[in-house]
């Protein structure tokens, strides 16, 4: 055995050409500044003694991997405010659209309360106009009624009357066929220039009703009330044209039926009725049979 085999080593342990290169040039650069500031300065200045720090390579990847980390940061703090822009766009959409489920539902929910209001108001206005209808007819049936009972007493006194005249004497001919026509459109409505078959003004009906029996009348009411002869309301037959306002120039006309009774297209409100003479007495009758 060498009796150095124990003996351990001095030597330094080989460094690698590329950091020497480094070094080297390190170096070179530093000399290389430190000659030309000498050559360029006053033969009597004073050697130059300021040290320069060189930048390591750890000091460079410590900064290095500050500026990474400080990009990731302002990235990650972008990302999330773009994230929080979008939310509050997501629910600046949901409560607009929210918004406008509830004003269409509330909108809807006040057309159903309008129709609502609007039908009720509808069977007020119906029900009110039968209980008028209702009064008119137990009032028409008085007053038949005590014409009825006048007619009787009149003809124990041995004048008769013209309800008891014409109840002995049965309607015939054209006059029942005027007549007839005349009643059986009781119940259609009154609608100015009507002339059937479900709506009627007054003269549209007694036009129509004339014509069952073929005769053609005017089309107004003053024109037929100018036709035929004059007779008093007090000898009135069935058929007889009756008429408001003067002859020439009357406003309204209806069909006497007989039984101190009449049929005409009164107004929007009634329509075709039958009434008594006493509920709107006439002006004057016509007789053109």
């Amino acid at each position: 055995m060498s009796h150095t085999a124990h003996i351990p080593s001095h030597r330094k342990p080989r460094r690698s050409a590329s950091k020497l290169a480094l070094r080297a040039g390190v170096a070179g650069g530093v000399l290389g500044t430190i000659a030309v500031a000498g050559a360029a300065g006053p033969a009597s200045a004073e050697p130059v003694a300021e040290t320069i720090e060189m930048p390591t390579l750890g000091s460079l990847g410590a900064d290095l991997a500050t500026a990474v980390a400080a990009s990731a940061d302002a990235s990650q703090q972008e990302a999330m405010g773009r994230s929080l822009e979008d939310q509050e766009s997501a629910a600046a959409l949901k409560a607009a659209l929210e918004a406008k489920k509830a004003k269409a539902e509330a909108d809807r929910k006040a057309a159903a309360e309008k129709a609502e209001k609007a039908r009720q108001e509808a069977e007020a206005k119906a029900e009110a106009e039968r209980a008028r209808a209702e009064a008119r007819a137990t009032r028409d049936s008085a007053r038949s009624t005590l014409t009825a009972t006048s007619a009787s007493g009149s003809s124990a006194s041995g004048s008769v009357s013209r309800s008891s005249s014409e109840t002995a004497k049965p309607v015939t001919g054209s006059a029942a066929a005027i007549v007839a026509f005349a009643r059986a459109q009781v119940g259609d409505a009154y609608v100015r220039g009507g002339t059937g078959p479900n709506s009627w003004d007054c003269s549209g009906l007694v036009q129509a009703a004339y014509r069952q029996a073929n005769i053609d009348l005017p089309r107004v009411s003053g024109s037929q009330s100018s036709m035929g002869t004059l007779v008093s309301l007090s000898n009135l037959q069935p058929g007889d044209v009756l008429y408001w306002g003067s002859r020439s120039g009357s406003y309204h006309v209806a069909i006497y039926v007989g039984g101190g009774k009449y049929v005409g297209a009164q107004n929007p409100s009634t329509g075709v009725v039958e009434r008594s003479l006493d509920w709107d007495t006439p002006s004057g009758a016509v007789r053109i049979l």
